[in-house]
């Protein structure tokens, strides 16, 4: 969650529905803090104390995700979150549930402003 989207509610998404075009860099230590508190196992990281783990409640904060409306359907992109979305992916594996639902703060969005982040690959991604 970010300043743009504190204001924003949250959202539950189908992890299997957000497209993440980006590759990340991901510090796997972080993610097993994450899927533990996911689990109700508080666990503290390099960025999160035991107690703000402790704090979660077993949910981890909300993901700014980019929603974009064409043709009636709706598409979700995300930049941000790379550490609760490899979380996020474990827990979906370890439950064989593609279809986990994802907290996030959804950022009303169009092709023109996705095609900042990907450019041209946008069309292809979304379609002519």
């Amino acid at each position: 969650m970010s300043l743009q989207t504190s204001n924003l509610k949250t959202s539950q998404i189908p992890l299997s529905q957000i497209r993440r075009p980006i590759p990340p860099v991901l510090d796997h230590a972080k993610i097993e803090s994450m899927v533990s508190t996911m689990k109700g196992i508080p666990m503290s990281s390099m960025t999160c104390s035991l107690q703000d783990s402790i704090n979660c409640n077993g949910q981890l904060p909300p993901i700014d995700v980019m929603q974009i409306k064409e043709n009636d359907n709706l598409y979700y992109f995300a930049f941000g979150g790379c550490h609760r979305f490899q979380a996020y992916d474990k827990i979906a594996m370890e439950t064989n549930n593609p279809d986990i639902l994802v907290n996030c703060k959804l950022i009303p969005s169009t092709r023109n402003q996705l095609r900042l982040y990907l450019g041209q690959s946008v069309d292809t991604l979304l379609g002519n």
